[in-house]
């Protein structure tokens, strides 16, 4: 079955730095778009970034453009989201997803995640 494990959220300050990792098993990694979305305290599920199959196309939603940065590496069946210039309400438990923007909440496919916070 799917499997989709997140890993390197933690603590950091203000303008600080993370690289999120999410390991892939149990289907064709390189078959499909993938996605971050994440969850912050009392708040629903906001996608943040997706990535094509290939790793030809990325997009971002607006709160993080500039600042973060998805990439694959198919042949390790490994997705990452490179996080720089962090805010405080960039905390939020961060998910990979099977997916791209428009359809990761219908494939129902997201990882436990890892939580992200980000305070002085």
């Amino acid at each position: 079955q799917v499997q989709l494990v997140e890993s390197g959220g933690g603590l950091v300050q203000p303008g600080g730095s993370l690289r999120l990792s999410c390991a892939a098993s149990g289907f064709t990694f390189s078959y499909y778009p993938m996605s971050w979305v994440r969850q912050a305290p009392g708040k629903g599920l906001e996608w943040v970034s997706e990535i094509w199959s290939g790793g030809g196309r990325t997009y971002y939603a607006d709160s993080v453009k500039g600042r973060f940065t998805i990439s694959r590496d198919n042949a390790k069946n490994t997705l990452y989201l490179q996080m720089n210039s962090l805010k405080p309400e960039d905390t939020a438990v961060y998910h990979c997803a099977r997916g791209g923007s428009s359809s990761w909440s219908v494939e129902g496919s997201w990882g436990q995640g890892t939580q992200v916070t980000v305070s002085s």
